[in-house]
């Protein structure tokens, strides 16, 4: 028997259902709101009914798949239904209707809708479903359909979206003449628009001056615009100060804004000229500059990468920061002139006090004295981002990362002459115990031993307040101005790179030219770039050996592999990752790696033995979730998976995995020897997406027999 005065105790499931349904709210990662809804009945009610978003992986064809209990569901991705980026309608073994019928049912309630759109005929048919929807994105990576009339797709979406706010077409191909046209036929939808994405990786020009005068003109509205254009002078139609001007005159209201040139976002990576500076000037002005930051006070976030020269703009950045007191994010492309750190006064770039996110590509003149400036004056930044500096040393930026300590988090170092892998990690050791995400070059011909052990010792005695006497015979502290003689004489700061006696002892030399660190205890992300025929494996020599936190992976391969000898060695280097035990998503891509898919000269590996080469060992690695980029071969437009990279993606024990590129249906089946394989998909999510797959890849009738065998089969978990 009990005792007297026992009462049950009392359980989670006890709570009112609104205190559940808020804690259920809380959960955003899918599987442990799945696990959630297993619990019981009215755990399964309460998650349904609290589940605000949700991508439809499924294929077309199966109408009685489409989940019905997700009423709730406000923000709905069709955009990966399967197969990948056939035509929603057309995939069907049924009357198109009758599926959007079904999709309207099981989702009465969607306000966001992303779908993948062959043809506006999709759009025609879907749309209508919902005539609430405030945010629409459009996703194609197939050719625009030569017989589509202009602005098709536009004038269907307009026509069919009345309380349209927000619409994305970054990942959606068509011409830049499409849209201007339909934004001043609707007015009314195009005032109303708060958000507009334009950032469309496929463009070879992006926008035009003129094009971006209409389309702000139409949308006075808009508080996030984001644009990619061409800021070549030598185009006809070039964004310079005028276009900036009328964005900042139309609308006055952003508080984002993107204008990147079509250059930058292409994948590829471009090393800056020998001295650093692009080819050709902009046409952007410092007084175009600073009028248009005194118009747009409320700016939040501002990303100019212009591909081109913008000299002397520190006097605008000083603008920047007086005028917009709400900036938070800044990036700056090919900016010359940020800092001119001569005085002591902080100057240009570094009165932004209020960053926390800053990216500085391409300036060419930025030097040791403006990073540590930099590092003084923006004294809040949590993430900091550095390409293509070539006259920074790992010295000044590991200054920078001590004068950062207490904040920063996110570093990205990359396409910096004097910063390869060893004097990158070297040169973030002061935040090794705090930085959560990281991207380095795996370029290993670095420091050598000799060398560095000077420099650190020159940097561990570096005074930062060091007199020196020039010509003149005054004393000159660190920043150039006039010291008196005693304070310069007796009050000396010596400048520690660490920041306390627990710091004292980061790096240590371990006899191999490279330098191993303690412990990177809070390291979750990592991100590498390396060049085609280099190996992994100094990487934990070089200093990243012990990362008992890092859960994701990216590694991007790039190269020309046509003209390479064999490898000496067999594998690219995967399997000395396995030291890092908590990793389980891994993105490979090997899409900038360039070669031979079909027979290769004599003497030269095609790319099937070059994929043998990039994936041997990962099967050695505990992944859970991969994304893979196949290498390709641009002259046929063919990025496919061969024999042996199904072989040994086979000895993974993936839940998910992604191929980026075309696959034979016979290299497929291989994978279903992975025992917990849950979800595989082939998507062609690059430009342009292949028309007509050969007859041996994977077609709508070859991906349903591959899902069907999938999911015939027993999953332990």
């Amino acid at each position: 028997m009990a005792p007297t005065g026992w009462e049950p105790a009392t359980g989670l499931s006890d709570l009112p259902d609104v205190i559940l349904s808020n804690i259920f709210a809380l959960v955003t990662d899918t599987r442990a709101r799945n696990s959630l809804s297993l619990v019981c009945r009215k755990y399964l009610a309460l998650e349904r009914s609290t589940r605000s978003s949700l991508i439809l992986r499924g294929n077309v064809r199966d109408l009685l798949g489409i989940p019905v209990s997700f009423r709730r569901v406000t923000n709905l991705d069709l955009s990966l239904l399967s197969p990948w980026g056939t035509d929603l309608l057309s995939a069907a073994a049924v009357d198109p209707y009758l599926l959007a019928h079904r999709l309207c049912l099981a989702f009465p309630e969607v306000t966001s809708l992303t779908v993948y759109a062959r043809s506006f005929l999709v759009l025609q048919i879907l749309l209508p479903l919902w005539p609430h929807l405030s945010h629409v994105k459009l996703v194609r990576w197939h050719q625009r359909p030569p017989q589509s009339p202009l602005g098709a797709d536009f004038d269907t979406l307009f026509r069919s979206c009345s309380s349209l706010r927000s619409l994305d077409l970054s990942s959606f191909y068509y011409y830049t003449e499409d849209l201007p046209p339909v934004l001043q036929a609707c007015p009314q939808i195009s005032a109303g628009l708060t958000r507009l994405d334009l950032l469309t990786v496929s463009f070879s020009e992006g926008f035009k001056s003129h094009e971006i005068s209409v389309i702000t003109s139409s949308c006075t509205n808009l508080k996030e615009f984001l644009v990619a254009c061409t800021f070549d002078p030598r185009y006809i139609g070039f964004v310079g100060d005028q276009a900036l001007l009328d964005i900042a005159t139309n609308c006055p209201s952003l508080t984002l804004l993107h204008l990147v040139d079509t250059n930058s976002l292409s994948n590829a990576r471009v090393d800056p000229e020998e001295d650093g500076f692009a080819s050709e000037d902009a046409g952007i002005t410092r007084e175009a500059l600073v009028e248009v930051f005194s118009r747009l006070t409320l700016l939040e976030e501002l990303v100019l990468d212009v591909c081109r020269n913008v000299r002397e703009s520190g006097s605008a950045l000083e603008v920047l920061n007086s005028k917009c007191k709400n900036l938070r994010t800044l990036k700056l492309g090919h900016f010359q002139g940020v800092v001119m750190a001569i005085e002591s006064q902080l100057d240009g770039l570094a009165k932004c006090q209020g960053l926390t996110s800053l990216s500085i590509k391409n300036s060419a003149d930025l030097t040791d004295m403006g990073l540590i400036e930099i590092g003084k004056g923006c004294s809040n930044l949590v993430k900091f981002e550095v390409q293509g500096c070539k006259n920074i040393t790992w010295m000044a930026m590991r200054t920078l990362t001590t004068l950062l300590r207490r904040t920063l988090v996110d570093v990205s170092i990359s396409c910096c002459k004097n910063l390869g892998a060893a004097a990158s990690l070297r040169s973030v050791d002061p935040v090794r115990d705090r930085i959560q995400r990281l991207h380095i070059d795996c370029v290993w011909d670095g420091l050598e031993l000799d060398d560095c052990e000077k420099q650190e010792e020159v940097a561990r005695n570096f005074d930062l307040n060091q007199a020196v006497e020039p010509s003149g015979g005054k004393l000159l502290n660190f920043y150039g101005s006039e010291l008196e003689e005693d304070s310069g004489r007796h009050k000396k700061c010596r400048y520690s790179l660490d920041l306390d006696a627990n710091n004292s002892s980061h790096s240590q030399s371990n006899g191999n030219g490279f330098f191993s660190t303690k412990s990177w205890e809070k390291l979750r992300y990592l991100s590498l770039w390396i060049g085609v025929g280099e190996l992994l494996n100094p990487l934990q020599r070089a200093g990243l050996e012990d990362c008992p936190s890092l859960e994701e992976i990216r590694i991007r391969v790039e190269g020309d592999c046509r003209g390479r000898q064999k490898p000496a060695v067999r594998a690219f280097g995967l399997s000395t990752l396995a030291q890092y035990r908590a990793l389980s998503k891994m993105q490979l891509d090997c899409g900038d790696a360039i070669g031979y898919a079909l027979t290769a000269p004599s003497g030269q590996m095609d790319l099937s033995l070059w994929e043998r080469f990039f994936l041997n060992g990962i099967g050695d690695l505990s992944l859970s979730e991969l994304d893979y980029w196949p290498p390709q071969d641009r002259d046929v437009n063919q990025r496919s998976l061969s024999l042996p990279a199904a072989g040994l993606l086979a000895e993974c024990r993936l839940r998910k995995l992604f191929i980026h590129g075309t696959a034979h249906e016979h290299f497929m089946n291989f994978l279903l020897r992975i025992p917990n394989l849950r979800d595989v998909q082939l998507r062609e999510d690059y430009y342009p997406a292949p028309e007509n797959d050969m007859s041996t890849e994977m077609r709508v009738d070859s991906c349903s027999r591959f899902e069907d065998a999938l999911n015939r089969r027993h999953i332990l978990d």
